[in-house]
Parts: C-alpha cells; sequence; structure tokens
C-alpha cells in the first residue's frame, strides 16, 4: 500500500515546484531570445505560451496526465538541441517597424520555428504546471496558494541572482535539471536523466564555445582580429553588435566618432557624457580631444568589461573617465553635471524590457522628454550629438524634427557608410554648430516624435503591425482549441466571466507598472526584477490579509480600487520623475501597488464563494492570456491609456459578479478553493 506523502513533504515539494516553475520560465524568455532573434523584440510569445502549459496543467483533472509528467523533461531537451542544431536569424523587413535584428536569415522558416518553439514551451510548462497542480491539491487552497507565491519569489529572486553573477546557460540547465529529478522522484529518475544529461550537455558546449558570455541581456561573443584587421567584433545575441578600433581608425574623416567635435570646433569639450559607451570608442575620442571629465553611462556591465579589458587605447583606465552601469536616461534624470557635449552614441538594443511589454531597453532615450532632459543638461555653448545606422528615412526625420522643436534650430547632419547611417548634432544655439555638410531638412512627411507615454521611435504611425496582430490572434485561436481539448467544458466556465476579465486586468495592470518603473528609475534588469518581485509581494500581502479577515465587503474593496486607479491616471508622470529619488519611489510604489493589493483581495474573496475552481481558473487563465494581447493596444494608445482599460475590464467583472455569485450556486467561505495564477515575469 502507497503511503501518501505528508504535509511538511507536500509544502516543500510545492514550493520547489512552484519555484522551478517560474525559473524555467524566465529561463526559457532569455534563451531562446538569445538565440532566435525574433524573439528578443516579441518575448511575450514564449510568456504566453508558458501561460498557456501552465494553464493546461493545472485544468487538467488529477487522474489525467500521468505520461505527462513521466516525460516531462523530454520536451525541454527537444527545444534546447532544436534551437541550437537550427540557429534562427530572422531578418524582419516591415514599413511599419524597425527591427534591429541579424543581417541574414538561417535556419529553419519563421512559419515552422515559431509553432514549434510555442507548443514545446506549452508542452514543457504543462507538465511542470501538472506537478505543481497535483501538489497544490493536497493542501488548503489558501495555504497552497500561498506557497505558491513564495515559491514563484524563490524562482524569480533566483534567476536575478544569476543575472546579477552573469552566469552562463549551463549553470541554469543545472539547476533545472537538478530540480525536475527531484520532483520526478525515484521512479522517474532513469527516464528523466537521459534527456536532462542531453539538455546538459548542449548547453555545456555552448557555454564552452570560444568568445562566449553572458551578460543580464545578452549572451555575447566576442571575435578576435583576424590578420588583416585589428578590430574585435561584438556580437549580442547573434546580431553584430559593437566593434573595438583602435584611434587611427575612429578618428578618419567621416567617422561617426570624429563628427560631433568637427562640427562643433568652439567648444572646450571639457566636460563630456556619453550614453551606450559600449566598449569605450566614444570615451577614447572624448579623451583623445582633451575632455576633462567624461561620465560613460552604459546599461551593461559586461560590454563595459570587454572594452575595460582589450580597447587598445585603455580609455577606462584614464582617471578622467567615470564609469556609470545604468540606464542612460535614469541617469540624465538624476546627475545633476552639465556638459559641453552630450552624445547618444549607438544605443540601439537587441531586446525588450521585459517578456510583458513592447518596451526597448532604449526606447526612453528617444522621447521628447529625453531630448529636452539632454539640453537641461548643457552648459552654455553645449552641443547634443546622436548617430546610429537608422534604417529608414523616416527615423532620422521623426529625431530630426524632434531635435528642431527642442533646440529651436535644426541640427547638422552628415550622412557617413549609406543615407540611411547618419549623425545629428544640435547645439544650445545655431552658432553653436558648424554644419560640415549641411542641416537637417525633411525628405518627406515626418512621423510625430515619440513620447514618454509612446515610447516607440521605431514604429512609423500609431498601429499595431500586421505580424503582431497576426501571431497574437493566432495564440487566441491555439489557446481555445487546447483548453477545450484538455476536456474543459466552456460552457462551464462561461459562469465565471468576472474571473476572465479579472484575470485580463490584472496581466494589463502588471505590465503599466512595469513600465511606470523603467520610466522612473530605468530599464535595467535590476529594476524589473525588483518591480515583478514587488508584485509577488503585493498580490502575498492580499493574500494574508484576506486570511485574517471573516468577512470583507466587496463594495468597499471595488471602491478603493477604481480610487487607486482614478489616483494613478490623474497623476501624470511627468510630475513623479521631477521628485527627488525617494519621494519619487515612494510615489511610485503607491501608484503601482496599491491597485495591485485591492484588486487580489477582491479575487481572493470571489474565489472564496467558488463552487467550481477549475472552471474559474480555466477563465482567469483565459482572461490573462487575453490580457497579454491587449497589451498591444499601448502601440496605439499610449500606456497611461491602459489604466482606462483596466478599469474598463475591472467594471465589467464587477458588474458580472453580481450576476455570477446569485446564479451560479457558489457558495460564500471564509477561505478560497484555488487562486490566481501568480504573476509571471
Amino acid at each position: 500500500m502507497e503511503h501518501s506523502p505528508g504535509p511538511q513533504n507536500v509544502r516543500a515539494r510545492l514550493l520547489l515546484a512552484s519555484a522551478t516553475m517560474l525559473f524555467v520560465e524566465l529561463a526559457l524568455i532569455r534563451w531562446t531570445g538569445a538565440n532566435i532573434v525574433h524573439l528578443s523584440y516579441f518575448s511575450n510569445f514564449i510568456l504566453l505560451g508558458s501561460f498557456l502549459g501552465i494553464g493546461l496543467g493545472f485544468l487538467m483533472p488529477a487522474d489525467r496526465g500521468k505520461w505527462l509528467t513521466r516525460w516531462a523533461p523530454v520536451p525541454l531537451a527537444v527545444l534546447v538541441v532544436l534551437v541550437r542544431e537550427f540557429p534562427v536569424q530572422v531578418r524582419q523587413t516591415s514599413g511599419e517597424v524597425i527591427y534591429f535584428t541579424a543581417v541574414k536569415t538561417t535556419g529553419l522558416p519563421q512559419w515552422v520555428t515559431l509553432p514549434v518553439l510555442f507548443g514545446l514551451t506549452a508542452l514543457i510548462m504543462m507538465a511542470i504546471g501538472k506537478m505543481t497542480a497535483d501538489q497544490f491539491r493536497q493542501l488548503p487552497s489558501l495555504e497552497a496558494y500561498r506557497y505558491d507565491l513564495l515559491g514563484s519569489l524563490t524562482g524569480s529572486v533566483s534567476f536575478a541572482l544569476l543575472s546579477w553573477l552573469r552566469a552562463p546557460s549551463v549553470v541554469w540547465g543545472v539547476l533545472a535539471a537538478v530540480a525536475l529529478l527531484t520532483l520526478g522522484g525515484r521512479r522517474n529518475t532513469i527516464r528523466y536523466t537521459v534527456p536532462l544529461a542531453l539538455m546538459v550537455a548542449v548547453l555545456a558546449l555552448e557555454t564552452a564555445a570560444s568568445g562566449i558570455s553572458w551578460s543580464p541581456y545578452y549572451k555575447i561573443e566576442v571575435t578576435r582580429p583576424t590578420s588583416g584587421s585589428r578590430d574585435y567584433k561584438i556580437s549580442a545575441n547573434g546580431v553584430p553588435h559593437q566593434s573595438i578600433a583602435p584611434l587611427k581608425v575612429l578618428g578618419r574623416p567621416g567617422s561617426p566618432y570624429e563628427q560631433p567635435y568637427r562640427e562643433t570646433p568652439r567648444n572646450s569639450h571639457r566636460r563630456v557624457l556619453v550614453i551606450g559607451a559600449g566598449n569605450g570608442n566614444d570615451v577614447a575620442m572624448a579623451l583623445a580631444h582633451g575632455a576633462q571629465r567624461v561620465d560613460a553611462v552604459e546599461i551593461d556591465p559586461r560590454l563595459q568589461e570587454i572594452g575595460a579589458s582589450l580597447h587598445p587605447a585603455r580609455p577606462y583606465a584614464n582617471p578622467r573617465v567615470h564609469v556609470h552601469i545604468n540606464d542612460g536616461r535614469a541617469f540624465l534624470e538624476r546627475t545633476k553635471t552639465r556638459y559641453d557635449l552630450v552624445v547618444l552614441a549607438l544605443p540601439d538594443s537587441l531586446t525588450l524590457v521585459s517578456g510583458a511589454s513592447n518596451l526597448r531597453l532604449e526606447s526612453y532615450l528617444f522621447t521628447r522628454q529625453a531630448f529636452e532632459a539632454a539640453h537641461r543638461h548643457l552648459a552654455p555653448g553645449g552641443a547634443f550629438a546622436m548617430y546610429n545606422y537608422y534604417r529608414q528615412n523616416w527615423l532620422i526625420d521623426r529625431f530630426g524634427s524632434t531635435l528642431t522643436s527642442v533646440f529651436g534650430h535644426a541640427p547638422c547632419i552628415t550622412h557617413y557608410g549609406g543615407k540611411k547611417a547618419a549623425i545629428l548634432v544640435a547645439g544650445v544655439t545655431s552658432s553653436n554648430q558648424s554644419c560640415t555638410a549641411s542641416a537637417w531638412r525633411p525628405s518627406g512627411p515626418v512621423p510625430s516624435a515619440a513620447s514618454d507615454d509612446h515610447p516607440f521611435p521605431y514604429l512609423l504611425h500609431r498601429t499595431i503591425p500586421t505580424l503582431y496582430i497576426g501571431v497574437l490572434g493566432a495564440i487566441l485561436l491555439v489557446t481555445l482549441v487546447s483548453v477545450r481539448l484538455t476536456g474543459v467544458r466552456l460552457r462551464r466556465t462561461a459562469r465565471y466571466v468576472d474571473m476572465f476579465l479579472l484575470g485580463a486586468a490584472f496581466m494589463l495592470l502588471e505590465t503599466k507598472n512595469v513600465i511606470g518603473f523603467a520610466l522612473y528609475f530605468g530599464t535595467t534588469w535590476l529594476v524589473n526584477a525588483m518591480v515583478f518581485a514587488g508584485v509577488l509581494v503585493a498580490v502575498l500581502c492580499a493574500v494574508e490579509v484576506r486570511r485574517r479577515l471573516r468577512q470583507v465587503n466587496q463594495l468597499v474593496l471595488q471602491l478603493m480600487l477604481f480610487a487607486s486607479l482614478a489616483i494613478a491616471w490623474l497623476i501624470p508622470s511627468h510630475l513623479v520623475l521631477g521628485l527627488p529619488f525617494a519621494p519619487r519611489l515612494a510615489a511610485a510604489i503607491a501608484l503601482a501597488f496599491a491597485p495591485i493589493f485591492c484588486a487580489n483581495l477582491i479575487f481572493s474573496d470571489r474565489l472564496a464563494a467558488t463552487s467550481d475552481p477549475t472552471a474559474a481558473f480555466g477563465a482567469n487563465l483565459l482572461g490573462s492570456l487575453f490580457g497579454g494581447t491587449l497589451e498591444y493596444l499601448a502601440l496605439l494608445t499610449g500606456y497611461q491609456a491602459l489604466l482606462l482599460v483596466v478599469a474598463v475590464l475591472y467594471v465589467g467583472a464587477c458588474v458580472a459578479m453580481r450576476f455570477t455569485r446569485r446564479g451560479s450556486g457558489d457558495v460564500t467561505s471564509h477561505e478560497p478553493l484555488t487562486v490566481q495564477t501568480a504573476p509571471r515575469p
């Protein structure tokens, strides 16, 4: 006779399963984005696949799906081998949006790769979700949810710690393998060992490859100079990203590194700020032109370290250089220094801020408010310069027009390496710039400037690109079919339309908070990790409060929720951004986490009266996925308007709740039978 595990063992296994679930999800988002370039710009593709898989794992009845847990590591090993054996570099071409992707297309076709990846991701997470659900059912639901949240927090913090340590992918694989072996138990040791050993071996080969290292943002590869070249080449996520060159090369006529100094001949260049300092090319040029102080701001610590060790001019060893590992916009908002020259040096990133948003690491550097911040930090007679291979004339016109509006005159423009690569230089006054070529003039219709509320400089118009619409529509279709195939009857879940709306609203609310903190404190991985940890803590606090209350007044909770949403809507972001650090942090926490806390009190209380928790959970899952697709509305409306969408969804949920609780046969209880899935970064 088989003995059931004791409560302590169940709690420990639930904690481990939940931590593994979130850890593997985060690892998949990072690793697939590093090897399949398109996913660096569409990382919620993996997030939505993970939500689908976890939800199906929970929806599956306890007596079904045993085969899934027995063979859980197999789809994980298949995914890793597939991606490594058929590396994909997708070159996206679109008239609607610019992608800084690979220069060539390799691997299987996109229409093959993306569906296979989505299916494998869902299958992987479904297996881990089933393991978690099996433990969840053995505890009182509220206690089980507490351990689920604690496990999610453990998985999130663990992955953040590995990012801080810049651990390679093989370390992620080893930790995931150990956790899965533990969850699989002795009966599955051999069955688990073979695919997990294969996965770890493939990741070990990747890690051992020459020149490969990991930063908190990218997989970085450094290629040493060939016999006929002195330049080191740096690739990020498989895309050529930077090159390290000696001063003789950097200072050649027409060089973008030299041009800002040529066009500001009367500028002393004593104090120079370089945003996007990278390997140090621009820092070396500033020193060569006599700068007495150079503030070098770089978001990626690994890129700066590579420059410090390999750059022939050794710019980072110079005592006049002060290195700041930070987001460039965040540095501009905090520094009190005024500069003779501010250089925005090739800050095009190859990844998004998180798996739940369309914000790129550098998006807030190219808004009108960012240019205004740079202008405020220029000394009398100072100048601002930016350069890149912009790929489209309309993008050059967008930046040229924005600089003209901010500075009051047209900037100088010099093209290099083709018409779509340009240097823009704007002096505080027109007399502080000397155009060696010409002043900027529009080449055609000028698109509107990007703003802090609509930080999408690479999007031509306020529209949702057809690529996104097609993929998101396919994901929703696959979700509906998959949920139906699990045996869940959609008619049975229809009475939980309020749970559907609560899930969609919460997902949007979480995304809005990620974006807000990125603006207030920077788009660094640390800020992102802290926000998601804060969301988990806020949800956990709501659960603990609900446990201690015998009854709650839903009307009061709803009024508190809408009041907190109204305050967040009415307070503009520039007011928060203008506060000193401490009050800015306090305001950001209050505006972000008060609605989350209230929403989760409402959610927990609603589930306390649920007679069919599986159907309720399925409805909430569909809502979360739907909310993930609604996030793309920000491309049309901007991010502040998402709060209106959130409010509408919550209004619908509250109205539906009054009818569903009357007619569904749900009964009041002091403890939820099940709970909302923990937020997934």
